[in-house]
């Protein structure tokens, strides 16, 4: 039995996963509300207790950078330490990954049907993957093929400096470092992002927020979210301009992404965000921005453009993240006792 976690700012939510032959299944999953609690230990007190189910190897994916087995939590109070995680599980040790990392261990466990294609790419496209996802924060993550497999790392990309690249972006930039001081993209693709841009087109006047909306908006337990879905409905001109905004600076820095990582053999484009307006992200905008690289154009359109529409990406991952764990010390194992 693994446990598999997803540790966020938002939302924590962790797995029980039981093997069949290379297969995972999930037996039983919960989700916690990050915010309500201190910390990771009582959520997997509180998850083994009431489950009840044997934990014999564990993963958790986390959002923020892991360093010498700790992770300091991104934008929530939290440090995890994989010793103090596996002695708690009462374990001989624990994965602790980068979530985005955890998601990228988790593509290979997916199925066709859980991608939506925006760019075919080249035929037998192979060699290096990235991901690129847009949840609560900005996270990136690569895939490095050796030739037979891939290889997944992590790195720290969402907060990389943004770069506007027309009048209208340097007007949003000028407006957030007046705010914010230095921007890193993670200010502008994320749920908070959203409400960003939403904010400038307003102050600076770009367009019209009507009454009924401003209501709306200062009452909603998610604005990111509802102005996404008024933007899809075609009922409000300004979320619709903000979520344009978004879909075009989103291409872009996925443009970037693919550049950084070389990724011929895919681009993976995951979180919530993006399973959530598919039909933007459909729109020409994104493809095009993601295209405007000049001499590199030509490469980008030979590399496979996804949206992971499974939200479990990431758990997979995780547990697939212990699969290959063991297989690799049961190979090495192998290898020191051949004569």
């Amino acid at each position: 039995m693994i446990l598999a976690g997803e540790i966020g700012a938002t939302r924590t939510r962790l797995a029980a996963f039981e093997t069949e032959g290379n297969r995972l299944h999930c037996v039983v999953e919960k989700i916690y509300m990050s915010q309500q609690h201190d910390g990771l230990s009582g959520i997997l007190a509180d998850f083994t207790k009431t489950e009840g189910i044997p934990v014999h190897s564990a993963c958790l994916g986390v959002a923020g950078p892991v360093r010498a087995g700790r992770s300091k939590i991104s934008n929530l109070p939290w440090v995890i330490d994989a010793r103090e995680v596996a002695k708690q599980l009462r374990l001989n040790s624990v994965g602790l990954l980068n979530d985005l990392e955890a998601y990228a261990y988790g593509i290979d466990g997916l199925e066709t049907k859980d991608f939506i294609t925006l760019s075919e790419g080249a035929e037998e496209a192979e060699g290096n993957r990235a991901v690129i996802s847009a949840k609560t924060g900005l996270g990136m993550a690569g895939l490095y093929w050796d030739g037979f497999r891939h290889h997944p790392f992590a790195c720290e990309g969402g907060h990389a400096d943004f770069a506007a690249r027309n009048d209208l972006q340097m007007e949003l930039l000028a407006y957030l470092q007046k705010k914010y001081g230095r921007i890193s993209c993670e200010r502008v693709l994320s749920g908070p992002g959203i409400k960003n841009i939403y904010d400038f087109l307003r102050d600076a006047r770009k367009a019209e927020e009507p009454e009924w909306l401003r209501t709306q908006i200062s009452a909603a337990p998610d604005p990111p979210a509802l102005i996404s879905r008024l933007a899809l409905e075609g009922k409000a001109a300004i979320c619709d301009q903000t979520l344009s905004i978004f879909v075009s600076i989103f291409g872009a820095q996925t443009g970037n992404c693919a550049l950084n990582f070389l990724s011929t053999g895919g681009i993976f484009i995951g979180g919530s965000i993006a399973a959530k307006i598919v039909p933007k992200m459909k729109d020409p905008l994104f493809l095009e921005s993601f295209l405007d690289k000049g001499r590199m154009e030509t490469i980008l359109k030979d590399m496979p453009v996804k949206i992971v529409v499974n939200d479990n990406c990431g758990m997979i991952g995780a547990a697939r993240y212990t699969l290959i764990q063991k297989a690799f010390r049961t190979t090495s194992r192998a290898q020191d006792q051949a004569p």
